[in-house]
């Protein structure tokens, strides 16, 4: 069979022949796409998560109550006023002064309302050292760290006339500007970066201008389109920011990765002596394949992040599932439509002493293996048990840190460390008065909220509040007479520690609130706030881990069962990507919980992962780990096609895909660690763990494991039960080569059915 008379078969196959036959209409098609979901998004506008969404429980009852009753809540402002010296006292002349001088000060900013003395709501500490002067900013609370400055610049000029104390602002608005101010830029910076990064990765591997710059148009036209899309979706289901930059990230690296593994196939074709068009009928067929399938099944792993119910998490999924399926459609579309365009000149631009032409001149063959995965395989593939002993062993090891991992909302001086002048004011007020900066609130709901019995229960609730030992005082309670509503503000005992403040919040709920409020008939008192919120997220995520993970395992089983038809595939791959994971996990408690080169990577004295962050990875991991097996897999069992003994099917599948997957590995690696450079703890988390994951993936599993593995098992690699050969046939796809090859025979000269 000539060039021209190459056949193949399969959803790839024809949606890649169909582009290159109809190559402008194919590019017209998804430009017209990018345009028409990026106009409609921008003409629907994105509708957000609301707070009241954002939980279920009583966080969200209470967010629901305040936002059906159409209270704003502004964003509270506290100043801390505390002698620098031990004799100095709240009761002084010189504090009095500062006092008053703070109170005049931010009032003439004309931003703040309900300015309140400390000598009035009691807000001295113990000690007598420390006083509060509280006040909230006018306006919407959402942006009021715009109007914050004003007002912080009226306390420094107070603090510069009182040396002898400590004059300080922390609260809602303030802690808002200091963050977008420190990290708002960094978060820019490290999602502007990742795309030169990958650029720069793709023109060390591909060594020609065209090819490297071919998948990061494709990967970013995919992210403008998914941002359109996020925008029309989003009136069904409500987005984030959050969500946006998970989308980035993933998108670019699925992206990326997608198109790769269809260029260096097609220029592989090339390069052993077909022409244009017939390399990319194979590419179709093959690595467009292994697109399907891997995209299909990081689909599906995205859609696990649907099952938690946190509303958070559920935009997260929706918009890493979007993205990952426009990238897949225009890798197995677009992408052949433009390489027919271009034919050989997707080499244009070559870099010196990069393109393959100018490296020693290689032999032109489409076995373009790599020397040194050729000698680890060569080791691998000669004592295979020894290799499976070693590598999950190692593997075993590092994830048995994750064995003790503690979770938690990682509090201020957790996430930001001492780096910042704010998080210091945070620690001094909590310790002067603790549980001061994040109270509990309990939002109460009556029918009349200024009747004797409701009145009676809240002033008995306060009372308890601090005698039962969750509250050391002062309870204050603000009433919204119009509303019939009360806001009761709880400092819990424990403070910053949510262990503890975790209990003190168990006494009110469970003890306090029944034996008070809960006596007043058809009286509502959900209890929310930072610690509430941070409880009540727990509970949630620990109740969705089971869901989420059965949902995730089952699905990619079947998927790769029935795009292998291989049961043995099928174990093999779920069992190979939970290694994966629980070394990720590892290697995050190694680092983030027990210190184990913290230095490192800034992060000394954390102590804790981040709560929502184990689940997460899951997710992300499974689902991108699955493209490097099912590339790895796709190339094995089209050798054995071919007719090559499941060993040599073995090397040679390993070793001519081993450039492709360092190629993406190391993209995804270097995308990830930007966001391990980040100051904040919990993205710092994400990155290291995304990063030592996808290396360690690329490596270790697909390098040494994989194949030692599917080395002991043989034969039995392809081995499928018959009362599971009436699932569907979804291996039909072929390279040209497998068509016109003899058919595989096992051992024993019996048809391979692979």
């Amino acid at each position: 069979m000539g060039n021209g008379d190459t056949r193949v078969r399969g959803l790839a196959a024809r949606a890649g022949g169909w582009s290159a036959r109809h190559r402008w209409a194919a590019v017209g098609i998804w430009v017209l796409f990018v345009v028409l979901a990026m106009g409609l998004g921008s003409a629907a506008g994105r509708v957000d998560v609301k707070d009241s969404d954002q939980l279920k429980g009583e966080t969200h009852t209470a967010a629901k109550i305040i936002e059906d009753a159409g209270i704003d809540e502004p964003a509270g402002e506290t100043v801390l006023i505390q002698a620098k010296d031990a004799g100095g006292k709240a009761t002084d002349a010189d504090f009095r002064a500062a006092v008053a001088a703070v109170m005049k000060a931010v009032e003439g900013t004309g931003k703040v309302s309900d300015v309140t003395s400390p000598y009035d709501t009691k807000t001295i500490s113990k000690d007598g050292r420390s006083a509060l002067v509280q006040f909230d900013m006018r306006g919407d609370a959402d942006t009021a760290g715009d109007r914050v400055e004003p007002v912080l610049k009226a306390v420094e000029e107070v603090q510069k006339e009182h040396g002898s104390l400590r004059i300080e602002e922390i609260g809602g608005a303030s802690m808002m500007k200091t963050f977008d101010d420190a990290f708002g830029d960094d978060f820019e910076k490290a999602e502007l970066s990742a795309v030169p990064v990958a650029l720069g990765i793709l023109l060390i591997a591909f060594g020609a201008l065209v090819a490297a710059l071919l998948p990061v148009l494709l990967a970013v036209s995919a992210i403008m389109a998914t941002m359109g899309l996020m925008g029309i979706v989003s009136h069904v289901m409500p987005m984030s920011d959050t969500a946006n930059s998970v989308m980035l990230l993933v998108g670019l690296a699925v992206g990326v990765d997608y198109c790769l593994f269809y260029l260096r196939r097609e220029r592989e074709e090339r390069q052993a002596g077909r022409d244009s068009q017939t390399a990319l009928r194979i590419a179709a067929a093959t690595s467009g394949r292994a697109i399907i399938v891997s995209g299909v099944t990081v689909c599906v792993a995205m859609a696990g992040m649907l099952f938690t119910g946190l509303a958070e998490f559920e935009a997260m999924g929706l918009a890493s599932l979007m993205v990952v399926a426009v990238a897949m459609v225009g890798s197995v579309t677009v992408l052949p439509a433009l390489l027919s365009l271009l034919g050989e000149r997707v080499e244009k631009g070559k870099i010196p002493y990069l393109h393959p032409e100018s490296r020693l001149r290689r032999k032109r063959t489409g076995n373009r293996e790599s020397r040194f995965w050729t000698a680890v395989l060569k080791g691998v593939l000669a004592k295979p048990v020894v290799s499976v002993v070693v590598a999950a062993g190692a593997l075993l090891a590092i994830a048995a840190p994750a064995l003790g991992m503690k979770t938690q909302n990682l509090t201020l001086d957790q996430e930001f460390g001492d780096s910042l002048p704010i998080v210091q004011t945070y620690n001094r007020v909590n310790d002067a008065f603790p549980g001061g900066s994040e109270p509990a609130e309990v939002v109460v709901k009556a029918a009349d909220i200024n009747s004797p019995e409701v009145t009676g229960a809240l002033a008995e609730f306060k009372e308890r509040a601090i005698s039962s030992g969750a509250s050391r005082g002062p309870v204050e309670i603000k009433l919204h007479d119009a509303q019939n509503l009360a806001f009761v503000y709880v400092p819990l005992v424990g403070g910053s520690d949510f262990d503890k403040a975790g209990q003190s919040l168990d006494k009110l709920r469970d003890e306090v609130r029944p034996a008070t409020l809960g006596k007043v008939d058809g009286l509502q008192a959900p209890i929310t706030g930072q610690v509430a919120g941070s409880k009540d997220f727990n509970d949630q995520l620990t109740g969705a881990v089971v869901p989420v993970f059965a949902f995730v395992v089952v699905f990619a089983f079947v998927l790769m069962l029935l795009s292998f038809r291989s049961l043995t595939v099928a174990i093999t791959s779920i069992v190979l990507n939970l290694l994966s994971v629980g070394a990720a996990y590892g290697i995050l408690v190694a680092v983030f919980q027990h210190g184990w080169g913290a230095s490192l990577v800034g992060a000394e004295g954390v102590g804790a992962i981040i709560t929502w962050l184990p689940l997460f990875l899951f997710v992300i991991l499974f689902g991108l780990s699955m493209d490097y097996h099912v590339f790895v897999v796709s190339r094995i069992r089209e050798a054995r096609l071919r007719g090559r003994t499941t060993r040599d099917a073995i090397q040679h599948g390993v070793v001519t895909t081993a450039g492709v997957v360092t190629s993406a590995a190391v993209i995804m690696v270097a995308v990830f660690a930007i966001f391990g450079t980040l100051s904040m703890q919990s993205m710092k988390q994400m990155g290291v763990g995304l990063a030592a994951a996808v290396l360690i993936d690329a490596t270790i599993i697909r390098g040494v494991l994989l194949p030692a593995v599917m080395a002991l098992l043989g034969e039995r690699n392809w081995y499928l039960p018959k009362w599971l050969n009436r699932l569907p046939d979804l291996t039909h796809d072929e390279a040209a080569d497998a068509v016109v090859a003899p058919a595989a025979r096992d051992d024993e000269g019996e048809p391979l059915r692979v």
